[in-house]
C-alpha cells in the first residue's frame, strides 16, 4: 500500500512537473491567448494534478 502511495505521488510530481515546463515554454503571446498570465503557470499546474 505504501509503495502504491509512493508511485502515485512521484506521478502526480511529474505530471506537475511536465505542465510547468510546457507552459513555461510557451511565450506570452501564446499564453495569452490561452487566457493564462505567466505568473499563474504554477497554480494551474498544480490544479492538473489534483485533477
Amino acid at each position: 500500500m505504501i509503495v502504491t502511495q509512493i508511485l502515485a505521488t512521484l506521478r502526480a510530481y511529474f505530471r506537475y512537473r511536465a505542465t510547468v515546463t510546457e507552459l513555461s515554454r510557451l511565450s506570452d503571446r501564446e499564453l495569452d491567448d490561452l487566457g493564462i498570465r505567466r505568473f499563474q503557470i504554477d497554480s494551474i499546474a498544480r490544479q492538473d494534478i489534483a485533477a
